[in-house]
């Protein structure tokens, strides 16, 4: 099954709780509980499916920042804040492998 290369990263102090999709054709996620911040992942998702990363701050709260990169560009970014904050990232994965043309 043809994939499209992905990076999750999550910047902050602390831990917090991240969930991942990684190369899966089910969608399942990858779960990891006070993971160390600053914390990054470069994974291989199928075509088709949808790269998604979420976190969740601990009771403690404080701030941290989700970014979902696909084929080395900036897809989504976002940020949570405060005690058991959470943020998610995803975006579309098309089923085809478009590369852009030469110019």
């Amino acid at each position: 099954m043809p994939t499209a290369p992905v990076t999750y990263t999550v910047d902050g102090q602390g831990t917090a709780q991240i969930t991942y999709i990684a190369r899966s054709t089910t969608g399942a996620g990858t779960m990891i509980q006070e993971a160390a911040l600053p914390w990054r992942k470069s994974v291989r998702v199928p075509l088709g499916q949808t790269p998604t990363i979420s976190l969740i701050l601990p009771d403690d709260g404080g701030q941290a920042t989700c970014t979902l990169a696909i084929r080395g560009n900036l897809a989504q970014r976002a940020t949570a804040t405060g005690p058991h904050g959470r943020a998610t990232c995803s975006a579309n994965l098309p089923r085809h492998n478009r590369q852009p043309a030469a110019q």
